[in-house]
């Protein structure tokens, strides 16, 4: 049966609500579909018919800086009831408020004006790429006339040739759709629309600036609702896989269960908590996959980052002898520099749409959700390895209690912000020494939690706090942002003000960007300090609610935050914790180590390559975590001399 995307409001927002949290994977809510209805003439326009398409999927709030390019095309947009027009100080902001939305809505959708403002949104359009979110990038374009004449615009590079902005989205998008005429605008968009939600990925349209307030036959009626036919697992390679899978795990003394941040996309989040109450491993996640798997299941032991793991969670993976991954992404960061003690042939490598045992068999045309429940279905109850984790568990200490207006460290912070944690809240974490801090928090059931770990671009947090908040307004959200973050994205506070929004920003002031200095340390990771309470004053400029204080001791803060959840909890509430420059969490510092290690490893002098440029791994099944230095070594070896066309 096929699946009617709708109206958002026919599902509550919570962070384990299938039908509206991408958190789980969902890009839209499901509903019946209604008759289409004939619209007046003046509101069959290209314009209103793209709005109409927007709020159908559950978009009610677009992100935009305005251009001469798209000014028509905002006027018929924020025509429509449903729509409100988020007007943002830059276009990366935009772009990031949009991946914030599409985290909490499912899908999000920016408008900016072409070139200048396409290619000043691309970084955050590439990030959402990454994350694997269905966005909508929009981009009024040229008028239509001056496709083909040979003119030159502004706007552009100089050249004739419009198609740069074009080109550049090709490489981050999953679909580009460039309507010039009014004929096949409909299907255009459509396409577009229904490809991203899809595919779980960025698209781009772009629209003519002559073309959105004009009529036209094909948007006369009411837009049926999206009809998006399901994706299915092919049943026999699923019964094998299963069997399979089945068998390798329970021949296995103490298996372990590892969730990973492609059970958002894969929409499996609940069938791999359910695989987990029924087999009784021990569960754990990558990093990136916090938030998506309820913290408080009775067989839930942290997060598994190697070692700068959630402690004891690492040991019980690593001497597992069979583990099962579900929707892992291994890079750099995710491995600590290449580090993970793990054992391909131990491994069920679970993604999406593909099953990998050990060193094979592999499975294709198999959805992640469908192997795990059924999987779930078949193995024996063991719970060996968690037994292990109680019996070696020892709960973690508490910070050194602060000696009477002792300066402020960040331990003790993190402290505070865990207590004010609750199904009401939800934690956005920066790019930085956040990451680290944050992982440790332990989420209540309900409490949101995102961060940007594949494309880790700083300044994100702030664009995307505006986008979580606007879309779940009755979550307070709690940011937690680096001095050196802030100043690449700060003016966005001002759009975060004018739209009411309640977010408790703590912005950690350390004076540069720390997690670089631990990488590989120089003077230009020491940035100019703000006086960062004025400049968010400034803004404020006495229009809205908001309130700012700066903290040096616990004392201080704990007088802050009492004030931001009680006085003040209906205004934006800005927090700037000051603390030494040096005062990083021990997580950071290992993983610094060992990323730095990674980063410096001296070519290869048997890669020599003249003329071929290309040296990703094209290992089918990629395992691209050192087990073992020399194994991972070998393993490049093994399939780049292969690759190299010529060498000296």
């Amino acid at each position: 049966m096929d699946t009617k995307i709708g109206a958002l409001d026919a599902c509550p927002h919570s962070s384990t609500d299938l039908c509206a949290v991408p958190s789980n994977g969902a890009v839209s809510t499901i509903q019946s579909s209604t008759p289409s209805t004939i619209v007046t003439p003046s509101d069959a326009t290209l314009g209103r018919h793209l709005a109409r398409r927007l709020v159908q999927i559950g978009v009610t709030d677009i992100f935009s800086v305005p251009g001469d390019f798209n000014l028509t095309l905002l006027d018929h947009l924020i025509a429509e009831p449903g729509l409100t027009n988020i007007g943002c100080c830059n276009e990366l902001n935009a772009g990031y408020a949009a991946d914030g939305y599409a985290r909490a809505r499912g899908v999000g959708a920016c408008v900016v004006t072409f070139t200048v403002g396409g290619l000043s949104v691309l970084n955050a359009i590439a990030g959402a790429y990454s994350e694997n979110l269905p966005l909508v990038c929009i981009v009024g374009g040229p008028n239509s006339n001056d496709y083909g004449t040979n003119r030159i615009l502004h706007h552009t590079i100089g050249l004739p040739d419009f198609s740069q902005e074009l080109r550049c989205f090709q490489t981050v998008t999953c679909y580009q759709a460039v309507v010039n005429h009014l004929e096949d605008a409909h299907e255009l968009i459509d396409t577009a629309i229904s490809t991203s939600l899809k595919e779980s990925k960025p698209v781009y349209i772009s629209i003519s600036c002559n073309l959105a307030g004009v009529p036209h036959p094909t948007f006369s009626r009411e837009p049926v609702p999206f009809s998006l036919n399901p994706r299915l697992s092919n049943q026999m390679g699923l019964e094998a896989a299963v069997e399979a899978a089945a068998a390798f795990l329970d021949k296995a003394v103490k298996p372990v269960l590892v969730g990973g941040p492609k059970l958002r996309v894969a929409n499996a989040t609940d069938a791999f908590v359910e695989l987990a109450d029924a087999c009784g491993y021990p569960l754990a996640v990558k990093p990136s996959a916090k938030g998506l798997v309820p913290e408080n299941h009775p067989h839930f032991i942290g997060t598994y980052w190697g070692a700068i793991s959630t402690p004891f969670c690492a040991e019980i993976v690593e001497s597992a002898d069979a583990y099962l991954f579900a929707g892992p992404i291994f890079n750099d960061y995710s491995s600590v520099g290449y580090s993970l003690l793990l054992k391909k042939e131990k491994a069920i490598i679970v993604q999406p749409d593909r099953v990998v045992i050990g060193n094979g068999p592999a499975f294709g045309c198999i959805l992640m959700k469908d192997f795990l429940r059924a999987l779930g279905k078949r193995l024996k109850r063991n719970t060996t390895a968690y037994e292990n984790y109680h019996r070696i568990f020892v709960p973690e200490g508490h910070p050194l209690k602060s000696a009477p207006k002792e300066p402020l460290r960040v331990n003790v912070l993190f402290q505070h912000i865990q207590n004010m944690l609750s199904s009401e809240t939800a934690v956005i974490a920066e790019t930085g020494d956040s990451w680290f801090n944050c992982q440790k928090l332990k989420l209540p059931r309900g409490c949101g939690y995102e961060f940007q770990m594949q494309y880790g671009s700083i300044g994100w947090s702030v664009g995307a706090t505006l986008g979580y908040a606007q879309a779940v307004p009755e979550k307070r959200v709690i940011a937690c942002i680096g001095d050196g973050s802030f100043q690449v994205t700060a003016q966005d506070v001002s759009t975060m003000i004018r739209n009411g929004q309640r977010t408790i920003i703590f912005l950690i002031n350390n004076g540069g960007y720390t997690i670089e200095v631990e990488i590989h340390d120089g003077p230009y990771n020491v940035i100019k300090n703000w006086n960062y309470t004025g400049l968010v004053d400034a803004i404020h400029n006495g229009e809205g609610k908001c309130w700012t204080t700066k903290v040096r001791c616990e004392e201080e803060l704990i007088e802050a935050i009492n004030t931001a959840t009680g006085d003040k909890k209906d205004n934006l509430c800005f927090i700037e914790v000051i603390v030494h420059k040096d005062d990083t969490s021990k997580e950071l510092l290992e993983w610094g180590s060992r990323v730095s290690a990674a980063n410096s490893r001296p070519p290869n002098p048997q890669l020599k390559c003249r003329t071929y440029t290309d040296l990703t791994t094209t290992d089918p099944e990629p395992w691209p975590i050192g087990i073992k230095r020399n194994t991972k070594e070998e393993h490049f070896n093994k399939y780049h001399k292969a690759k190299v066309l010529h060498t000296e």
